[in-house]
């Protein structure tokens, strides 16, 4: 069966062409968002719906021209952030990413939206949840005029394909905007009540994957948050085997049977009823590109002409010692999740080993690291080995050294995901799940 998946990401919209007997890829297109509106505080990350959903469709519709034995349609996109929608099903807001900071301004008695909910209620919640930039707007009086319900991007997709009034949203997309227990699978109705807002605003919930309606005569399915869609699309429903992704940011992913949780640790809702574990690096990606940066501002200092110094950072990497002299890095230059306060820092600093070389080695055992800390985290509370590794993002792609680190540090078998567009060819082979 041929299918078609779209993922709206942060900063790319995506859509690929699957045979779904044989996971085979047909064709695959990757165009920019293009769609931040440009606001004056610096703190608003929104974007524009209208230009999101014409994009969106362009992609759709040239897929569906060149291959019209096209059956159904998989949804993915951005989780966490959220816009609002009327009567009529449409949209009368932007999109809130989840990059967006209304969640952390202390408007509140010196307090923030996300502050107020982990105090109060005990629960993780952090700016750039749909449900904490909900309550911040509820408290500043900001919630659009006429609107009735709450959605992510990728869940209004389907509304505005098929012309629903109303969302059907997958648990994994429920679960990213907040206040949602992942353990009963249902939104924390009476803390939302208790915080002033109106549940009438939570879209319906399935645990399923469902048909939303139809589009030029093709299912249109309910979208996976981009977690579950790239999971599905890397691991499929393989056990013991995890998922690195590295991007900016970056995710270790596992599936599970049973719901686990810890610091760091979400378990995210997935399919027939089995979680994702989940725990996230901020710094991956982005912290190698903090140390290419710092070899670049070096040669402008010295005269040299200012270029690209990833190629190398990678000669350099080969020709360090395998423990980097002794010389240990903590990437942690945004802090993480449960500390965000907290930095990174360099130790076992020696006349010896204070070289370029072993910088470079040092922080990809950094990032390494932090992927392996969470790995513990989890068999510690689950017991599930890793048998082996799938990489995914450009970070773990372009990067050998990463990924050797990544290999002697598991003492697992490493492969790079079989598909570039992981997210999308998941929200492709969703129509394997329709229940």
């Amino acid at each position: 069966m041929k299918t078609i998946g779209i993922d709206i990401g942060t900063t790319t919209i995506s859509a690929v062409v699957m045979e779904t007997e044989g996971r085979k890829l047909l064709a695959s297109r990757t165009i920019p968002n293009g769609s931040f509106i440009h606001m004056d505080r610096e703190w608003e990350r929104i974007q524009d719906v209208s230009l999101l959903m014409n994009k969106a469709k362009e992609l759709l519709d040239s897929f569906l021209e060149e291959f019209p034995d096209t059956k159904a349609i998989g949804l993915t996109g951005q989780m966490h952030g959220m816009l609002y929608t009327d009567a009529a099903g449409r949209c009368v807001s932007p999109l809130y990413t989840w990059e967006d900071g209304s969640g952390d301004q202390p408007e509140f008695d010196g307090e923030s939206a996300a502050e107020l909910v982990t105090r109060k209620y005990g629960i993780f919640a952090a700016t750039g949840f749909g449900l904490v930039t909900y309550l911040y707007h509820v408290k500043k009086g900001l919630v659009p005029e006429g609107s009735v319900t709450l959605c992510t991007i990728s869940d209004y997709l389907g509304m505005w394909l098929t012309g629903r009034k109303r969302p059907l949203v997958h648990a994994g997309n429920g679960a990213s905007l907040g206040f949602y227990d992942t353990k009963n699978w249902r939104f924390r109705e009476e803390m939302i009540a208790d915080a002033g807002m109106d549940l009438s605003m939570l879209p319906e919930v399935t645990a399923d994957v469902k048909e939303l309606g139809t589009y030029k005569g093709r299912k249109v399915l309910t979208g996976l948050g981009d977690n579950q869609a790239s999971f599905l699309g890397a691991v499929g429903m393989q056990e013991q085997v995890w998922q690195v992704n590295v991007g900016t940011g970056g995710q270790l992913s596992v599936l599970s049977d049973r719901h686990f949780e810890a610091p760091g640790i979400e378990a995210r809702p997935f399919l027939e009823n089995r979680y994702i574990l989940t725990g996230a690096v901020l710094c991956a990606g982005r912290a190698y590109a903090i140390l290419e940066g710092f070899f670049r501002s070096c040669a402008a200092a010295m005269g040299l002409e200012d270029k690209e110094q990833y190629g190398l950072m990678e000669r350099l990497a080969g020709e360090a010692r395998e423990d980097a002299g002794g010389l240990q890095i903590v990437t942690k230059f945004k802090g993480t999740r449960v500390n965000p306060e907290v930095r990174g820092r360099i130790e076992g600093l020696s006349e010896e080993n204070f070289r370029p070389e072993n910088l470079v080695l040092g922080v990809i055992e950094g990032i390494s690291r932090e992927f392996y800390d969470i790995y513990g985290e989890i068999y510690k509370g689950t017991g599930i080995r890793a048998e082996k590794l799938i990489a995914s993002g450009n970070g773990a792609r372009r990067n050998p050294a990463l990924r050797e680190a990544l290999k002697r540090m598991f003492g697992a078998e490493l492969e790079l995901t079989e598909f570039r567009e992981e997210a999308a060819c998941g929200a492709a082979l969703s129509v394997l799940y329709v229940r």
